[in-house]
């Protein structure tokens, strides 16, 4: 095992450990394949370590709280996202105020993709629903 794969891992555990507000909130929805598909959290993938991951259908939801606002942050999601998309990874990004707001709409649009079976398949792979 590499340093950096360790160092990930590490880093993650304590990300797990240390969840935001809305991460608690959308776990409780996803943990214990209540959608229908195994999630991980606070998931290694490369360089990056995802909010959540379901490895059976590569699929990874972020929560992006307000320090995703600035333009650093915001190139910083981009090339995370085109790296993850390369990988054949769909990201599907959400506000922090959504998961407060309306769990409801969330919930639905990851239903919706882990039920179709065109992206299940990989057919739609870059879709980003919001």
């Amino acid at each position: 095992m590499s340093h950096n794969t360790i160092h990930y891992n590490a880093k993650a555990n304590a990300m797990r450990r240390n969840m935001t507000p809305a991460e608690v909130v959308v776990w409780q929805y996803l943990r214990r394949k209540a959608l229908g598909v195994y999630f991980r959290r606070q998931c290694p993938v490369g360089e990056y370590i995802l909010d959540f991951y379901s490895s059976d259908i590569k699929l990874c939801i972020e929560l992006d709280g307000d320090v995703h606002s600035s333009s650093s942050a915001f190139e910083y999601d981009e090339r995370r996202t085109d790296y993850l998309n390369s990988l054949g990874i769909t990201v599907l990004r959400y506000d922090n105020s959504v998961v407060f707001n309306n769990i409801d709409a969330i919930l639905d649009s990851i239903s919706s993709l882990v039920k179709n079976p065109r992206f299940i398949k990989g057919d739609c792979r870059n879709a980003i629903l919001t």
